[in-house]
């Protein structure tokens, strides 16, 4: 691969019990992308992330990503899936939830160190909840809990960020911020941003892929509208401004 390539994948094909989700799927992942994709439920997003996670093997095609296998690079990627499972009755502290982050660093059974703490507080304050680090997270609301997950993502110091539907159950104000927020990670790391709403696609997005089980687009999101209108079998018109960023049908002027 290419010295700024991050991820690259080449005529992947992947399929659950025979149903098939992914066909032919060719794409490029380069350093400082922020990509975003998009398509409808049960279009292969959250997949694709798991095959470049190494989660997922494909059933055709090859993946490389860092270089390298995807399950070697695991360790610098930052991940945030759309259903997180966890036992919020559990008594633990949103900062020792951020900690859990760091495992893959430090390993199971050994202590944390000031660097640890340090980088899980950085992660906390950015995303707004470093006021809470000693609360009970099963005590938060849905849209705190989801920002501590956010929290735990960034705690890995990732070089790449993966994102599944990532602001699906917090305020419209915490949008934006987050949005700015990605706007200010991306000047450090690679960012894929899932989602099936195509609202959330923001004016700090700089590439999309379309995708609907096979890729109709990948590239700048101005040149791929059409793609976009064409995947979803109606018009779709693209409208960016500041400080909100969304894009709208048709029928939602």
């Amino acid at each position: 691969m290419k010295k700024d390539t991050i991820v690259k994948l080449e005529n992947v094909y992947f399929a659950y019990t025979n149903v098939s989700v992914l066909e032919d799927i060719n794409i490029t992942i380069k350093q400082n992308d922020f990509l975003g994709i998009i398509g409808p439920n049960g279009g292969g997003k959250t997949t694709i992330l798991r095959i470049i996670l190494g989660l997922l093997e494909p059933d055709k095609g090859k993946v490389y990503v860092f270089d390298t296998s995807a399950k070697k690079a695991r360790q610098h990627i930052g991940y945030l899936p759309q259903h997180i499972t966890f036992d919020f009755d559990f008594p633990i502290s949103v900062s020792e939830v951020v900690l859990m982050g760091r495992l893959g660093k430090r390993g199971i059974g050994r202590k944390y160190t000031k660097t640890d703490i340090s980088v899980c507080m950085a992660a906390l304050e950015k995303v707004g909840m470093q006021q809470y680090r000693n609360n009970e997270i099963g005590k938060l609301s849905q849209g705190q809990r989801q920002r501590v997950f956010i929290a735990r993502a960034l705690s890995t110091e990732p070089k790449l960020l993966l994102l599944d539907e990532p602001v699906s159950s917090v305020d419209t104000q915490w949008q934006q911020t987050f949005y700015e927020l990605l706007h200010d990670l991306n000047k450090e790391m690679t960012i894929v941003l899932v989602t099936h709403d195509i609202s959330v696609v923001s004016t700090y997005i700089d590439k999309i892929a379309c995708l609907n089980k096979r890729l109709y687009y990948h590239g700048s999101k101005k040149e791929g509208m059409h793609k976009i209108s064409e995947m979803y079998e109606y018009p779709v018109q693209l409208i960016t401004h500041a400080p909100a960023h969304n894009s709208v049908g048709d029928n939602d002027k």
